[in-house]
């Protein structure tokens, strides 16, 4: 212990404690109060008002567009049906639009400032493969058909949104897309909103996705997934005088039923599925090749890697126990591959984000209480870049999405539709009214 005597508070000293005590203390942790609250008096003004009370006498115009849609089939590679419907839909209500190379539909609304961009999405395709009956079946309020809810319903929400803003004369201060993009489903990689990102990405300050019915959720973290396919490939034969050669489907058996048994954990949160079995010319014939097809998920990306390499592990297995198995290899053996078909990468939007405070303030305003979600939409690619996103039910209820029992009910959807408008609106602003 030293001994000198301990220093006395001197005048000084003690102002700079008065003053610091009197500090208004501010919390580290970020505030959507401000932004919210500017958003939540978007419905004060008049034309925003118009926009929003557009949709309930109208709710039968948006189910009939959603039950015209459903029944342009758009299987993955194939929408340009589809998106010259949407084209043709946008451009009866003023909207400039246009169809890019990529096979997006685009429908402009220019703000005062157009060196920056909101977007607002619904993906065109469908999981479905061409001669898919498609028919919409209507009882009252619902209505059924492969494809009515994922995404018959966000592509008839963004119609409406563009209608309701066109009949309320709104000008926004960002300009606005309306995008109805290709390639979200199946194979197709998010090839449309990779397109959208790359010509916009100078401009884009924000993107909200429409993607199925619902309003109880909001994706703010995309969920990493990959796509790959399996390929075995052998002489082929016949099965009675080539009995004992190599057979790629019974290599690709062994080596799946090793995949399926690969252990995955709880957390972080992992899946894979074998969607796919493809081989064989007839029942009667050794096949000369087999594939599969394989979706695989996780919130990591070091799990990704490690199922990756699980199946690459597993079908060369397969293939060289049936190649030590089989009787006769003199007509040749087995080759394999595995090939990446798609990558969805992962991102997630910052909790004190503009587009989130908006969203915050929409549910408020339609009485309405959203959970956080990850997921894998259309968000993913800008969200893995920084920019702004979000994935949204557009109203209504649904369900037995990607099956041939999919329905879609519309009671409600006025709040989706609302919802949607108010989130979009409270990233692009709305031009103020000129006093007459």
């Amino acid at each position: 212990m030293s001994g000198k005597r301990p220093c006395k508070p001197t005048v000084k000293r003690a102002l700079v404690c008065v003053i610091l005590l009197a500090m208004p203390v501010r919390s580290a942790a970020p505030s959507h109060a401000p932004r919210q609250a500017q958003v939540s008096r978007l419905p004060d003004n008049a034309r925003v008002r118009a926009a929003l009370d557009w949709f309930t006498p109208n709710i039968s115009w948006v189910n009939d567009q959603q039950a015209r849609i459903t029944e342009i089939p758009a299987p993955p590679f194939q929408e340009a049906q589809r998106a010259a419907a949407v084209k043709e839909l946008l451009a009866e209500t003023g909207l400039p639009a246009h169809i890019d190379k990529t096979g997006d539909v685009i429908g402009e609304l220019r703000g005062l400032n157009e060196k920056e961009i909101v977007v607002i999405a619904a993906h065109l395709d469908t999981v479905f493969p061409p001669g898919t009956d498609v028919k919409v079946h209507r009882d009252g309020s619902r209505m059924a058909a492969p494809g009515i809810s994922d995404n018959g319903s966000g592509v008839a929400a963004l119609l409406a949104l563009a209608r309701a803003v066109q009949f309320a004369h709104l000008k926004p201060q960002r300009t606005i897309l309306f995008v109805g993009d290709v390639g979200e489903e199946g194979e197709g990689n998010l090839r449309g909103m990779r397109a959208i990102v790359d010509t916009y990405r100078g401009k884009l300050k924000a993107i909200v996705v429409l993607d199925g019915s619902g309003t109880d959720h909001v994706t703010t973290k995309a969920l990493a997934s990959r796509r790959l396919e399996a390929l075995i490939t052998g002489p082929g034969g016949h099965s009675w005088s080539d009995f004992g050669m190599p057979n790629p489907i019974n290599a690709l058996v062994r080596g799946s039923v090793r995949f399926i048994n690969t252990k995955v954990p709880a957390s972080p949160r992992t899946t894979f599925n074998i969607g796919q079995i493809e081989g064989g010319t007839s029942v009667n014939s050794v096949p000369y090749e087999a594939r599969l097809k394989v979706d695989i998920r996780s919130e990591s990306e070091d799990e990704l890697t490690r199922l990756e390499s699980a199946l690459r592990e597993c079908i060369a297995a397969g293939v060289r126990d049936e190649m030590d198995s089989a009787r006769d290899r003199s007509k040749g053996k087995l080759e394999w591959k595995v090939e990446l078909l798609g990558s969805r990468p992962g991102g997630e939007l910052a909790s004190d984000s503009l587009l989130l405070a908006a969203l915050r303030a929409a549910d408020e305003f339609v009485g309405n209480q959203s959970r956080i979600e990850r997921s894998s939409t259309d968000a993913n690619i800008p969200l893995s870049l920084g920019i702004d996103a979000i994935s949204i039910g557009a109203g209504g209820s649904g369900g037995g999405a990607h099956s041939l029992q999919e329905w879609y009910d519309s009671a409600g959807r006025e709040a989706g539709l609302k919802r949607a408008l108010l989130t979009l609106l409270g990233v692009s602003g709305v031009a103020e009214e000129k006093s007459r």
